[in-house]
């Protein structure tokens, strides 16, 4: 690309072709014209000269973190008493095609019982979801829930773990029995590990324990993650809690 005329593959120490040399000294005037009258207009409005905002796609997304984690609330009672809202897919497409801001980002685990946006009885366009088996934080959901926080401002980021939570329980059981899983398995083993040492010989059932502390150090770590996660928190632009969905009522609990 020149950086003269912006055309491509021109080399100007070679003699121009006639027509590229017109149609780049065309284009050059036309965006000369355009430039002038945009000073101009800006000029003459003043305050008024400055770009607006386009409104994003899902207004009604548009809300505080806490009214983000109320909405959620809302969803999932609908879901566990078999209510759910009529979602008209054909309708919410043209909305959607131009972007998205949805109103939570939510690290679920890969467990086909777990479904997010069923559990919370949400349309497209309303959850940002990262899916790992063990609901686990990794560079890269960080990275992911880094882009919904700054440029889709999503204002609440849950970290659901699920009961029964197979993920979990294998990890606990490769650490105890000192097995290696076959395949990349040992990975989700390592990430869990943290999890599963930390709430060794503490009473109650293990892998409910687990569990558990394996979404508070999920929360903690997306809270930690600088610099964009943890400034998002530190400004209240974002809130970051955890959750446990139970498999009987479909009932999500949060705790963390």
């Amino acid at each position: 690309m020149c950086l003269s005329c912006g055309f491509p593959d021109i080399a100007h120490g070679r003699k121009t072709p006639r027509r590229t040399f017109m149609l780049g000294a065309a284009a050059a005037a036309a965006l000369t014209i355009a430039g002038e009258a945009n000073a101009k207009g800006r000029k003459s409005r003043g305050k008024e000269a400055r770009p607006t905002q386009s409104a994003p796609p899902k207004p009604e997304n548009v809300m505080t973190p806490d009214d983000a984690l109320a909405r959620l609330m809302e969803g999932n009672k609908r879901y566990q008493t078999g209510v759910a809202r009529r979602h008209d897919f054909i309708a919410e497409r043209e909305a959607l095609v131009g972007g998205q801001n949805p109103f939570a980002g939510i690290l679920s685990c890969a467990d086909s019982r777990i479904a997010p946006e069923y559990a919370f009885d949400s349309s497209r366009g309303d959850l940002f979801v990262c899916r790992v088996a063990g609901n686990f934080v990794n560079p890269d959901n960080v990275a992911s829930f880094e882009f919904a926080v700054e440029v889709l401002k999503t204002p609440l980021l849950l970290v659901l773990g699920h009961e029964a939570c197979g993920a979990v329980k294998s990890a606990m059981s490769s650490i105890s029995d000192g097995t290696t899983l076959p395949g990349h398995l040992p990975s989700l083993v390592a990430a869990l590990t943290p999890a599963v040492k930390a709430v060794a010989g503490r009473p109650g059932d293990q892998l409910e324990n687990a569990t558990q502390e394996n979404v508070r150090l999920g929360v903690e770590a997306l809270k930690s993650a600088t610099p964009l996660l943890s400034a998002a928190v530190n400004e209240k632009r974002v809130r970051i809690v955890g959750g446990i969905y139970r498999l009987a009522s479909g009932a999500v609990e949060i705790f963390a």
